[in-house]
């Protein structure tokens, strides 16, 4: 049998605590708020000016946007693709000051003064860049998901091959400008994944350009 001061002590607890849990309830719904509003007011901006497409762009941004998002969210440039956002898929690359690179993986900050070329500065519907050109001509996409990052990725390796930056697959390293096979191909775009499986109207659009 229960002792009724035992059963007594245990009630009082458990009253106690309910109580004490319903008179903070509104300081923990409150804290989550105050503090993000302290933290909005306190987040620093910074001056970030490039040229992309040719044109000068001078943007006010937190110091932690990507170039990716400051392309898409701020200069409503939405051809070039978040994918996987972290460096993995290739469908956000972009040419900056002539090279390609991931642009989910680099801040917008860090390319003060740079040139950035999206697949929107490349060509237009009436008059299509050689490599847009050659990817319609074979084929070179499906959904078109990954397609401008390709694009680019594409015009990219053809200009770092031509400055003798070897890959992986180069056999001789002495001759780096020597004729693109596939294995050279596959392996420089390997950082450009299609989930379509669109690879050998790609690869045939790269070699026809390259010739």
């Amino acid at each position: 049998m229960n002792d009724p001061n035992d059963v007594s002590r245990r009630t009082i607890l458990a009253g106690s605590a309910a109580a004490a849990g319903i008179a903070a309830a509104p300081a923990i719904a409150k804290a989550p708020v105050a503090q993000r509003k302290v933290s909005a007011r306190m987040t620093p901006t910074m001056q970030v000016s490039l040229t992309v497409n040719g044109q000068a762009a001078t943007l006010t941004l937190d110091p932690r946007v990507t170039l990716l998002d400051a392309l898409r969210e701020h200069l409503h440039l939405t051809g070039s693709k978040k994918g996987c956002d972290h460096g993995q898929c290739g469908a956000c690359t972009v040419i900056v000051n002539g090279r390609r690179i991931n642009s989910c993986l680099t801040l917008a900050v860090m390319h003060e003064g740079d040139e950035v070329t999206t697949i929107e500065g490349l060509g237009s519907p009436e008059r299509l860049h050689p490599m847009q050109a050659a990817f319609v001509k074979h084929d070179g996409f499906q959904c078109g998901y990954c397609t401008p990052g390709q694009i680019c990725s594409a015009i990219g390796m053809l200009a770092e091959h031509k400055d003798g930056v070897p890959s992986a697959a180069t056999e001789h390293l002495a001759d780096t400008r020597g004729e693109l096979d596939d294995a050279e191909i596959r392996e420089r775009m390997s950082g450009n994944l299609c989930r379509c499986g669109a690879y050998n109207g790609i690869i045939a659009a790269i070699k026809e350009v390259a010739k």
